[in-house]
Formats: C-alpha cells, structure tokens, sequence
C-alpha cells in the first residue's frame, strides 16, 4: 500500500467499536449447537467447564501476539500486512484471494445460513427459505456498510448489546429458574471421556471462539491502535470467555451432563424445560440476532483485505478504491458480497448449507492463522529496530503456544471434513496465478 493511500484511512473506531466488532464475530452462530457436542465429548462437567476455560485461555495467547503485529504494523488488510513483510507478496497476495473466495465469503455465507434456519422457523418462505433469507441478509448488510462506517459500526453495536443480553437470558434461565427436567430430551447415549473426547471437544471449544483475530482488519481505523489494541482484544476475550463458561454452566445446570450432550438444540432445549415454548421462541430470536450481528461484524472486516488487495494487483485495482464520502471500501464489500451470494448458492444446491461452509472455510483458515502465528518470530528477528510500543510477554513461549494449537487446529479441520475441504483448497490454488499479476508494492 502506498503512502498517500494509508493516510486516507480515519481513525474513526474507539475501543469500544473494537470490541463490539470482534464480540460480534465471535458469539454467533457455533454458541447455539458446539456445547453440547463439547459435553458428549468430554464426559463431565468439571471437564466441560475445563475445556472452555482452557479454550478462553489459548484466545488470549493468541490474542497477545496478534496486539503485537497490529498495534505494530496497523493497516487495513491485517494478516495481509506481516505475511508482506514477512514472507513477501506471494504469500500476503494468496492470502488475500483466500480471504475474498473462501474464508471470509464462506464466513458471511455460514452465518447468513444460521440466520435462514432461525428465520425458517418462525415463518418459512417454502422450501428454499434458508438460502432466501441468507440472500436478503447478505444483500440488507452489505448495502448497510456500503452506506457508511457509521451505520455499519452503530449496527453492530447494537446487534452486540442485543446478542449479549440474549445469553444474559440463558444463562437467567439456566441457573435461576426451576427446570422442568422430565421436558428435556433423553440422551441419545453416552459421552466420550479419556484423551480422544478430550481432543474432539477441544476442536468444537476453539471452533467456537474463532474469530477475534477480525480486530487485525480494522486496525489502521483504531484510535491511538499503539495503546488501544491490545486493551480491545483482551477486554472482548474476557467478556467471551465469561460469557461462555456462564452459558455452558446454565446449560449443565437446566439439562445435566447427559440429556446436554444428547441434544441437537441445547439452547432450545434449555428454553423450553425453563420457559415453555415461548423460550423456545425468544431461542429463536436470539440466535437470529446472533447471527446477523457476527455477519455484519465478518463484512465490515472482511472487505478491508480485500481493499489492501486492490492496491497491490492491478487485476483487483478497483477493489483498491476508498470511498471518501462513505468512508468505507464500497467496491471491496459489493464485490465481497457477490461472492457470499454465490457461495448461498452453492449451498442451497448441497441442501447443507451450514455444514457445507464450515468444511469449505476451516483448513484455510487455519493454515493463514498458523502463518501468522509464525510471521511475528520471522518479524522479531527480520526487523528489529520497529517500534513496538506492545510486546508478546513470554516470548518466544507465547506465540509458541499459539502456533501449536493453530497447527493441532488445521490437523484437526482436515482430518473432520470431507469434500468441502479439498474444494477450499482448490479455490486457493487457483488464485496462484494472481501471483504474476500483481504490480509492485511500497511499504
């Protein structure tokens, strides 16, 4: 990115706008359905709870070195900006093309389907219904950013405090009112234990705390990002991870160990045994804000690597275009938004909508976490003398922690998915040839 195109970008974002973001990435649609396949897995309650807590505890690890990279090196496109500097532009350019047809397009798309299965419910639009309302999501959220930083950031404020008193309801209904047990649903058999349950609820516990990483994106937009960054990922993180753990203590305490791992809609399940089917219903509602807020929070950050790549490939200059007026990449979200489009598309065709996206992201995603993981080593050691006004403390066992566990991740996201998987990398591979496209960058 040139110079005169860095200072285009306002610092219009507070702290507050960061951890409204990135709350709203991360508490979407997985806090619904992951917990009671993390209780079939791990077999005890205390285990339960330990696994989330340890999965809140290797977020902020990684949250540590990501406020290092960012409040050192901010710009719009994030990771895109230390795999430059630290690999070069192959990688930092493949990067960006993943981002653009696979990892944040299959995001957008994944969330947008959560909300159709919700919105289904309450009123169904025929036998397409999840992927109508995906598209009129995609389509409503898109045009809000297009609009303006300041609509899409007082949406997603909003969206957040409504997702965060949702679980507020939850976690009431859990451990403060009666339960009506003999409502909830039999469990289905029994739970896993021992090292391999361990393991496989771990893979759902990181799954779904995936997310925060978004800040990066934003980070050229960030107040005083030297100072703030760090104080927005650990203050989000903390307010997850409390978040999570009262959830899954409600959930343990409104339908026990065995009937939670037994349920195919935990939360739903706890609403109605506490509430009635108007829970049910206030479930539904929820899980629809939920959705929508992790959405619109995934399309503000996304289209900014998608700016950053138009600024380096002439074959994606038009991406490269800010919107002064709007203050906001216009062309980068309607061109991300066409693909989430297409991506709704490819699922209603598979009839598996959810499920389709989860498998076409994850590998990917995980594979550019661990590069990035590593870039702050190859940037300790390549650049030395930069100003780091926030250091990983630890280092090097810090990032060290988090390379391993973004590695046991992608094992992971490759050893669970099928068909999906290899149709993501495929689409990465094919944007090798961008590679001799692009035209030169400045730092």
């Amino acid at each position: 990115m040139t110079r005169s195109t860095q200072t285009r970008l306002s610092p219009t974002l507070s702290v507050l706008d960061v951890v409204a973001l990135t709350v709203g990435v991360v508490i979407g649609a997985s806090i619904f359905k992951t917990p009671a396949l993390v209780a079939e897995s791990a077999g005890h309650p205390l285990l339960v709870l330990g696994v989330w807590g340890l999965g809140g505890a290797i977020s902020f690890v990684g949250a540590l070195c990501y406020a290092e990279l960012a409040s050192t090196y901010p710009h719009a496109g994030g990771d895109y900006r230390y795999f430059q500097r630290a690999y070069g532009d192959g990688v930092a350019i493949l990067f960006a093309w993943a981002r653009l047809a696979v990892i944040q397009t299959g995001s957008i798309a994944l969330l947008a389907f959560v909300f159709g299965d919700y919105a289904t419910e309450l009123w169904s639009l025929g036998p397409h219904s999840s992927a109508l309302y995906a598209a009129g999501a995609i389509v409503v959220l898109t045009a809000l950013n297009v609009a303006g930083v300041q609509l899409g950031k007082t949406a997603q404020r909003a969206l957040t405090a409504v997702t965060v008193l949702g679980l507020l309801v939850i976690i009431g209904a859990g451990l403060f009112v009666s339960p009506d047990l003999s409502a909830a649903p039999a469990s289905s058999g029994g739970t896993a234990g021992g090292a391999s349950g361990f393991g496989m609820a771990m893979v759902f516990v990181l799954l779904t705390y995936g997310g925060w990483s978004e800040a990066a994106f934003i980070s050229a937009e960030l107040r005083n990002v030297q100072r703030n960054m760090a104080r927005a990922l650990l203050a989000s993180l903390g307010l997850i991870t409390t978040l999570y753990l009262l959830v899954n203590w409600a959930y343990l305490e409104g339908l026990g160990t065995g009937r939670m791992g037994g349920s195919d809609a935990v939360a739903a399940d706890l609403m109605r045994v506490t509430l009635g089917a108007p829970g049910a219903v206030a479930l539904s509602l929820i899980a629809i804000v939920a959705a929508l807020s992790s959405a619109n929070a995934t399309i503000f950050t996304g289209a900014r690597t998608n700016y950053a790549l138009g600024q380096d490939v002439s074959l994606f200059a038009r991406l490269g275009r800010w919107s002064d007026r709007a203050n906001t990449p216009a062309n980068a979200l309607l061109v991300q938004g066409g693909v989430a489009l297409a991506l709704v598309g490819v699922g209603a065709w598979t009839r598996q909508g959810f499920e389709s996206m989860v498998d076409y992201t994850a590998p990917v995603f995980w594979l550019f976490l661990l590069l990035t993981g590593v870039s702050l080593f190859v940037l300790r050691r390549t650049e030395p003398n930069v100003d780091r006004s926030f250091r990983v403390p630890w280092y090097p066992w810090t990032p060290l922690a988090f390379c391993l566990a973004s590695a046991y991740m992608l094992w992971s996201s490759l050893a669970y998915t099928g068909v999906g998987a290899l149709l993501g990398a495929s689409v990465v591979l094919a944007g090798l040839p961008i590679l001799w496209l692009r035209r030169g960058s400045t730092d």
